[in-house]
This record gives C-alpha cells, sequence and structure tokens, in this order.
C-alpha cells in the first residue's frame, strides 16, 4: 500500500507536534543564533515556550480529531509565542486544521491540500511571497512537495531555507538591515524546515509501527 493511500488520524497529528517540540528544543540555541543576526534574536526561546505550550496542552486535552489537533495548536501559539512567529504559525496550524475539517482520518494528498491553504493564510497575513527571505521560502515548496512524498516536502523544506542565504530580506524586521540582511539563512524558513523534516520522522516512525 503505497503512503498516498494510507490514512493518519489524531494520535499521528499528536505525535507529529511532539516531534516538532523535540526539534525545536534542540534546535532553539541555532535559531536564536539565526534570529540574532537579521531579527530579535528571540525566535529559539520564543517558538520553544509555545511548542512546550502546545505539547502540554494536547497531553491535557486530547483532540479526537486532525484538523481539531491543528487547530488548537495553532490557537495555542497565538496565545503564548510572542513576536512574529507566534501569529504566524498559528495562523499555519489553525488555516490547516480548518481545511482538514471534521475527517477522523487524512490522507497525505488531503494534509498537502490543507497545508497549501494554511501557507496561503500566513502568506495573506504577513503580506510576503517566496523569495522575500521569510518562511514562506520553506513552507510553499515543502507543502506542494509533500504531494509527491513526506521526505519529498522535508528536502524540499530544507532546501528552500538553505535558499534564503542569499536572498535579501524584503518582509520583517531583517528587511529593516538591507543589504547587510544578504548572507544569512532565515530563522523562520530553518524553523519551517523542523516543521516538515518532524513530520516525516513521525511518518517514517508510523510506517515501521505499522
Amino acid at each position: 500500500m503505497s503512503d498516498q493511500e494510507k490514512t493518519y488520524g489524531a494520535e499521528f497529528f499528536r505525535d507529529w507536534l511532539t516531534a516538532v517540540a523535540a526539534a525545536v528544543d534542540r534546535e532553539a540555541d541555532r535559531l536564536t543564533e539565526l534570529d540574532s543576526a537579521i531579527g530579535d534574536a528571540d525566535h529559539g526561546a520564543n517558538l520553544k515556550r509555545g511548542c512546550a505550550a502546545v505539547t502540554a496542552a494536547l497531553e491535557k486535552e486530547p483532540p479526537a480529531t486532525p484538523g481539531a489537533v491543528l487547530v488548537a495548536a495553532g490557537r495555542q501559539l497565538i496565545s503564548t509565542v510572542g513576536g512574529a512567529s507566534g501569529p504566524l504559525y498559528g495562523t499555519l496550524l489553525r488555516r490547516t486544521g480548518k481545511a482538514l475539517g471534521d475527517a477522523e482520518q487524512v490522507s497525505r494528498t488531503a494534509l498537502a491540500e490543507a497545508l497549501a491553504a494554511g501557507v496561503a493564510a500566513v502568506a495573506q497575513l504577513g503580506g510576503a511571497q517566496v523569495g522575500d527571505k521569510t518562511m514562506l521560502d520553506a513552507l510553499t515548496p515543502a507543502a506542494e512537495a509533500l504531494g509527491t512524498s513526506f521526505a519529498a516536502a522535508r528536502e524540499a523544506a530544507e532546501a528552500g531555507a538553505l535558499a534564503t542565504v542569499p536572498l535579501r530580506a524584503r518582509k520583517g524586521r531583517a528587511s529593516y538591515l538591507g543589504e547587510r540582511s544578504i548572507g544569512h539563512q532565515d530563522p523562520g524558513a530553518t524553523s519551517s524546515a523542523l516543521l516538515f523534516a518532524a513530520l516525516a520522522e513521525t511518518a517514517e516512525s508510523a510506517e515501521v509501527a505499522g
């Protein structure tokens, strides 16, 4: 059975967000270091706090469907994470969750379609597009590649994050630096790559377990 035919329930999505929290915890210092070069030097700490709050909330009251898991996680991020990352990641997860609706099981392709809606909501909220040196440089190609496979999404996100290094920032605090933003990897794109790496890791674990 191909992974396109497989479906994933609420437990898979809770496992995914737990894996995201673990990855952010591991990489928090690196995210902050990247952010110190072109931002407020708080991306790692803010995201670490928000992801820990998400994990705690999902453990305390586990939502019953994939969509509900993502909506709850997004709401938690918006309420606990300062700066731009809380509203942006919160919007991504909430809009993706709403697009999934009340389905108890979702396929990878359904998740890809829902994530595309989430990414579009992020673009609208931030007024950015691919090439502006933001999280969209990783999110957009990853959501598209998810239609192919979880591994392809991870690779696309990582490539997108690396591709921000030579770009000049056109949105967010980094844009104030002008030419000086060139040569630095965008922290938001980097944390977005962690999101998809955790998704691929969770899918691989589910494959082994199943």
